[in-house]
């Protein structure tokens, strides 16, 4: 085990290096008609691309089990370098090629980082704590849109949509040289030959894993419904222009960060299972409100703050948990998780602006009933503490 000390500062810059992997992704929903109008494509050509780059990022447990045999450092740098990649052909080579590119490998990368990095800190910190370091390093999902988001918009405003997508090339050049001095290797004494497809069948092979991962998959399907199109909604209801769109994804990240706070506040004290039951039963519960509180700007900012409050409390108690079902192939556990939320994802962004032709309400809708089931398979996992598969 490492220092406290030690520990504290790694999470500091996991967290910052995680803030600009989020980016290129988080800036996409609430500017998605000014990027297609940049490259002068429709809103269901970005919207294509988000979800295409979301089911190719599924290819993350493929490369997961390098972390789990040579080292979770050596994923981490895999991830940050597949992430430059795209950002930097997008700056470089700026059209609807290229940022197809950038969100695709941005995506892949992400489903590298962070199984290697949930692993990591799996290895390092115990489980009555994880919860908590687990969440500070998740604060940076949240921080992005908080900080990262409106400063993205004021790029595009000034500059081109590709602005930011050179920023986060130069700031991602940074971290990666700042990941490869700052923190140590971690490879194994004895090094194992790689066993991708025996791994990830191991998992797949393990019930709790699976019930896991489809309860996970469930309710991020469930919240993309919502996320890909809240944007378009608030144009078309409010006629919001760029810098009120900026100021939504403010109050956004803001309520993320609370999710994040009260995840790292109550899935250790709490537990991690009950947590996300709860936090599941409030997101539903809460999304009903839409017909009365979406009247209205406030009250449609008032929705928007606890539908991202409670989805945020349940996915981030559900990352100790799923660290915790495969000790011995923890990176590869998260990433095949990881992935499925990605393929989650990309369901949701294909669906939902099909969805949204019978009105936002509609996908609010859906969005409960994905709730449901997903509580329905966290109820059924079951898995001794004390498991580890072999």
């Amino acid at each position: 085990m490492i220092s406290q000390k030690t520990l504290k500062q790694q999470v500091v810059f996991f967290t910052s290096l995680r803030l600009v992997l989020n980016t290129p992704l988080r800036m996409v929903y609430p500017f998605l008609a000014y990027f297609a109008a940049g490259m002068n494509r429709d809103i269901g050509m970005i919207s294509f691309a988000v979800g295409i780059s979301m089911a190719t990022s599924a290819a993350g447990p493929f490369v997961a089990p390098i972390a789990d045999r040579r080292g979770r450092k050596v994923g981490m740098l895999i991830g940050t370098g597949i992430f430059l990649v795209g950002s930097v052909a997008a700056s470089l080579f700026p059209g609807y090629a290229t940022f197809f590119l950038a969100i695709m490998l941005g995506n892949l990368g992400n489903n590298i980082f962070i199984p290697a990095l949930q692993a990591y800190l799996g290895a390092h910190v115990p489980y009555a704590r994880r919860g908590f370091y687990l969440a500070m390093t998740e604060l940076s999902w949240a921080l992005s849109f908080v900080l990262m988001v409106p400063l993205a918009g004021l790029l595009i405003r000034h500059t081109t949509w590709v602005g930011p997508f050179i920023a986060v090339s130069i700031l991602g050049g940074i971290m990666l040289l700042l990941l490869w001095l700052l923190i140590p290797s971690d490879a194994p004494q004895e090094t194992q030959p790689l066993a991708i497809l025996a791994d990830i069948r191991k998992v797949l092979a393990y019930q709790p894993a699976v019930m896991g991962i489809l309860m996970g998959t469930l309710f991020i399907t469930g919240n993309e419904v919502v996320n890909i199109v809240f944007g378009v909604w608030m144009q078309d209801t409010f006629q919001l222009q760029i810098a009120a769109l900026g100021a939504a994804t403010v109050i956004i990240g803001i309520s993320e960060l609370g999710g994040e706070g009260l995840a790292a506040l109550l899935a250790d004290r709490l537990g991690k299972e009950r947590t996300i039951a709860i936090s599941l039963v409030l997101n539903a519960l809460w999304v009903v409100t839409l017909p009365w509180l979406g009247k209205s700007l406030p009250g449609a900012f008032i929705w928007l703050f606890f539908f991202y409050l409670t989805f945020e409390l349940a996915i981030i108690s559900a990352l100790p948990l799923m660290t915790e079902i495969t000790p011995a192939t923890r990176a590869t556990m998260m990433a095949l998780f990881i992935a499925f939320l990605s393929l989650g994802r990309a369901v949701g962004d294909l669906v939902a602006p099909w969805i949204y032709r019978g009105g936002f309400i509609m996908n609010a809708v859906v969005c409960v009933v994905l709730d449901l089931l997903a509580l329905f398979f966290l109820s059924r996992i079951k898995m001794k503490r004390d498991s580890q598969i072999t």
